[in-house]
């Protein structure tokens, strides 16, 4: 299914993770430069300035060619203009080959390929039912997203695919359920929870590393569409749009104290987790989430004028960062506040640099002192059993 050459593909993680030993201070840089040198990798950018300055040339190149076929094809057409999409989306999916066969990944201009496909195929769908049937689109885009993660490897179709998905599971509980509104809320807790459940089996059961990170990733999503599923600012203004009686506030919401403890709830619990499971996404996740809470709270009651808050507000967390800078500054494992010496790193990729370390002969940059006693003598095999020293 993947198209990318499987042996760069892993070069290229390995590289990435070779780069993260060499800040470590594990490895020097001729090591780094002698792993990059032996190891053939894609062509891809890191630095997210190049990658979306690559961006912008290939949506050019990208739309020069669809202007190409629009031009080619509008005369003596009328109806027929509703095939236009399907062509463009034909172009993404022959641009997004060509580029993967000469090994673009995460460049820039596979991503404008990629992305460009999957947009033309939900317009193109939208075309054809005229708009009205937006769950048909939806599914479109759920599956174009998804077979462009797999066969491409690519980051963002992964994101693409859950927010489809998830779009797509929405949809359909309005279109074919009476209560679709009031369980709504409810089941996307539910499907939240389940996709992280699902998500920690499946990298657990792994074998490939390829598609770790999108599977990370959505992942860490299931947790903000958990939180936004409760959150009673979402659920309010939510139900409120959907609803005839809308004007300048919104109604309350039925088991709206149960809503209000899940607001201030869910991210008391991400905060716990994090601690506990070390997780450092899911401690960020916790810490927006706190952050909005506060904010949905002060969205319908203001206590305290907004300068006084956050006044208030930042004394309060300079408090609990003093006093945990304490607490943690001489810990040595677990949970402390020394610097982390490796930013990102996985089991898997530490013990494939160590690997190449290993075969490729490196010897370290620290040279033992020889030993002042010399050892050898013995007639007997090296036994030392001359009878002399």
């Amino acid at each position: 299914m993947i198209l990318l050459n499987k042996s760069k593909l892993k070069n290229s993680a390995l590289i990435d993770e070779a780069d993260s030993l060499k800040n470590a201070g594990f490895i020097g840089k001729e090591q780094l430069d002698f792993i990059k040198k032996e190891l053939p990798v894609l062509n891809s950018h890191n630095n997210i300035l190049v990658r979306i300055g690559f961006f912008l040339l290939g949506s050019f190149l990208y739309s020069s060619l669809c202007g190409v076929v629009s031009l080619l094809g509008l005369s003596g057409m009328d109806e027929s203009w509703k095939i236009f999409p399907y062509l463009f989306a034909i172009i993404g999916v022959v641009g997004s080959e060509i580029l993967t066969k000469q090994d673009y990944h995460n460049h820039g201009l596979d991503d404008a390929f990629i992305l460009g496909l999957q947009l033309n195929i939900g317009f193109a769908v939208g075309v054809s039912t005229d708009g009205d049937n937006i769950l048909a689109i939806t599914i479109a885009v759920t599956i174009a997203s998804i077979i462009s993660y797999l066969r491409y490897v690519h980051l963002l179709s992964a994101l693409v695919f859950y927010l489809a998905f998830t779009a797509t599971l929405g949809y359909a509980i309005f279109d074919f359920l009476e209560a679709g509104q009031a369980i709504l809320p409810f089941f996307m807790m539910f499907y939240g929870i389940g996709t992280y459940y699902f998500c920690r089996r499946l990298i657990s059961k792994l074998d490939e590393p390829f598609y770790y990170k999108g599977i990370v990733l959505i992942k860490n999503m299931s947790l903000i569409l958990l939180y936004f599923s409760g959150n009673y600012l979402v659920v309010r203004e939510f139900s409120a749009s959907l609803a005839d009686t809308y004007y300048e506030v919104s109604p309350e919401i039925p088991f709206a104290f149960f809503f209000w403890i899940f607001t201030f709830g869910i991210p008391v619990l991400y905060l716990f987790f994090a601690l506990k499971n070390k997780d450092r996404i899911m401690l960020w996740i916790s810490f927006a989430a706190v952050a909005f809470s506060f904010y949905s709270f002060r969205f319908y009651y203001s206590v305290l004028p907004i300068e006084i808050a956050l006044t208030l507000g930042g004394l309060v967390l300079f408090a609990i960062a003093f006093l945990s800078i304490r607490k943690l500054k001489h810990k040595e494992t677990g949970l402390t506040f020394k610097p982390d010496r490796i930013a990102n790193s996985n089991a898997f990729l530490n013990a494939e640099a160590l690997l190449i370390a290993s075969t490729f002969g490196m010897k370290p940059e620290v040279k033992s002192p020889e030993s002042p006693m010399e050892f050898g003598g013995g007639g007997f095999s090296g036994g030392g059993s001359e009878g002399n020293f």
